[in-house]
């Protein structure tokens, strides 16, 4: 399946749950890729950390690789690293089908984009909590998809920032009806059906979905919050 005829898919299928693969078992990936795919997730999302960008470090090419050998899901690449563009090729080559790279990364977000996109990859902007979704307003045209971080990349362990519920209705209002929404960070049964009012149509679950025994129940139990707000 295409690129473009993955992505109109998830946009379709939206409101979507995308499992973090952070708190995934690595020594067993083939078998959490299966259920999750078994569990009906549309996508997985793909947290990649540098310790430069960001204090923490993760995976990089090899893992986005090995996953588009296990998986036709839609692979959701958030590089959340300095100088993205050194690596722009490396990651459509391992098999990204949508990238997405920090507006605090780069000094010009829009050279980046444009890369990406002339890659024939989907598109993604990204902001942490303390950068107004103003910043990116020139950079939405060039884009499929907007990350709204509702913690701080890269930390681990912090709350969900309520503030990001306003910077979605923003984007959306900047962005127009096509641009599709994310949220990333504190997903969880108690946020998610706020994140949906407020148009996120990408909910990126970490703990939410890996910590709990039942890939499959952990994302009813999401969606059942998201269906008790409509």
């Amino acid at each position: 399946m295409s690129v473009k005829n993955k992505l109109e898919n998830l946009k379709r299928g939206a409101p979507l749950v995308l499992p973090s693969l952070l708190l995934c078992d690595f020594g067993n990936l083939e078998k959490e890729v299966r259920q999750l795919e078994a569990a009906g997730f549309s996508g997985l999302h793909l947290d990649v950390m540098d310790g430069v960008f960001v204090p923490n470090m993760t995976y990089g090419m090899p893992i986005v690789k090995g996953l588009r050998g296990l998986t036709d899901l839609p692979l959701d690449v958030h590089l959340m690293i300095a100088n993205p563009g050194q690596y722009i090729q490396s990651f459509v080559d391992a098999g990204s089908d949508l990238i997405s790279i920090h507006a605090e990364s780069v000094d010009d977000p829009i050279p980046v984009l444009k890369q990406i996109r002339d890659a024939g990859c989907g598109v993604g902007i990204a902001i942490n909590p303390d950068t107004p979704v103003e910043k990116i307003a020139d950079c939405l045209p060039l884009c499929d998809l907007a990350v709204i971080m509702s913690v701080q990349a890269g930390f681990g362990g912090q709350k969900f920032d309520p503030g990001s519920l306003d910077k979605l209705r923003l984007a959306r209002e900047l962005g127009g009806p096509d641009l599709m929404l994310e949220i990333d960070g504190g997903v969880n049964v108690d946020t998610i059906g706020q994140c949906v009012a407020a148009g996120a149509e990408l909910l990126v679950a970490g703990s939410a979905i890996f910590r709990q025994p039942d890939y499959g129940v952990a994302m009813e139990n999401l969606l059942a919050q998201v269906n008790c707000t409509n």
